[in-house]
């Protein structure tokens, strides 16, 4: 039976429920809790670092959300002040162009925002090697990079936008793709940016950082070359390879603008360059966008 005005113990029993649980009442009544995100580019294409800022409503949460995209694929989240939480999400030219869900998932409601991921045209080249350069490299040195690409430390060393390594001439872009030998290399694209300077001009450190790897030709590195690794910091790496000189030992902190080596032609180089390499959460993305204001 429902209360009515002739029905006045239903309508004070009702009342005195309604009392007792109105802490319930409260909390099922109140808007749903749900990040507020900025994500920079707006209109991403391949090889652009996509930054995912999840701002909770709740001032007092301290635990930093989960980012996703598409097939499930996470990254980590650390804060960066003022009560915000980033992700960084790397592209290359191997991610598929299109709708890229991005979710952010966590104490509050889960947002869940689309980003169109533009597609890029890369140029390619055709290479011949010889004999003698298309089985460079030992496993010991592959290990050694490939540990170095999956470091991700807690720390942010960067700040604003890179600064060019050396003042060389580009001669590689980012992503070209390439023949080696006639053949079209599937699962290969130029992951950095190469600038074509003169043996022993300087190599200086496009951002703060701690050195995470040094590698020497005389040690094994025979396709790399003399090669500096810099950690900067939250999944955000250099590394720069071909080097003539090493002038940093492995732990070493160093400043953006620092003299770290020089540039040379040691490993798989035609002539001397600097190759550098930007990594981010093992993905090498494209470095123009960082040098051109970079992320905060």
């Amino acid at each position: 039976m429902e209360p009515t005005q002739n029905n006045p113990v239903l309508t004070r029993r009702s009342l005195l429920v309604a009392a007792a649980a109105g802490s319930t009442v409260a909390l099922l009544g109140r808007p749903a809790q749900a990040y507020d995100v900025v994500i920079n580019p707006t209109a991403p294409q391949l090889g652009d670092t996509i930054s995912v800022i999840a701002i909770p409503q709740d001032p007092g949460a301290t635990t930093p959300p989960r980012v996703t995209v598409n097939d499930g694929t996470e990254y980590p989240t650390f804060p960066i002040g003022g009560h915000r939480f980033r992700a960084l999400i790397p592209t290359s030219p191997f991610s598929p162009p299109g709708r890229t869900v991005i979710r952010v998932i966590g104490t509050e409601n889960t947002r869940n925002l689309a980003v169109g991921l533009r597609n890029r045209t890369f140029p390619t080249q055709r290479i011949t090697l010889s004999p003698g350069q298309s089985d460079l490299g030992n496993q010991r040195e592959f290990d050694r990079v490939a540990a170095f690409k999956g470091t991700v430390s807690p720390d942010r060393y960067w700040s604003g936008g890179m600064q060019r390594p050396n003042p060389g001439r580009i001669s590689t872009e980012y992503g070209v793709r390439r023949y080696y030998n006639g053949v079209f290399a599937q699962d290969y694209y130029h992951r950095g940016i190469d600038y074509a300077a003169p043996t022993g001009s300087p190599v200086t450190a496009p951002a703060a950082g701690r050195i995470g790897l040094v590698g020497r030709l005389s040690e094994g590195f025979e396709l790399h070359g003399n090669t500096i690794g810099i950690d900067h910091g939250q999944g955000v790496l250099s590394i720069m390879i071909h080097l003539s000189r090493i002038d940093v030992n492995e732990g070493d902190r160093v400043e953006a603008g620092q003299v770290i080596g020089a540039v040379g032609s040691t490993g798989a180089a035609a002539g001397p360059h600097l190759h550098w390499g930007l990594y981010v959460n093992g993905v090498c993305v494209d470095p123009v966008p960082w040098r051109n204001g970079g992320f905060e």
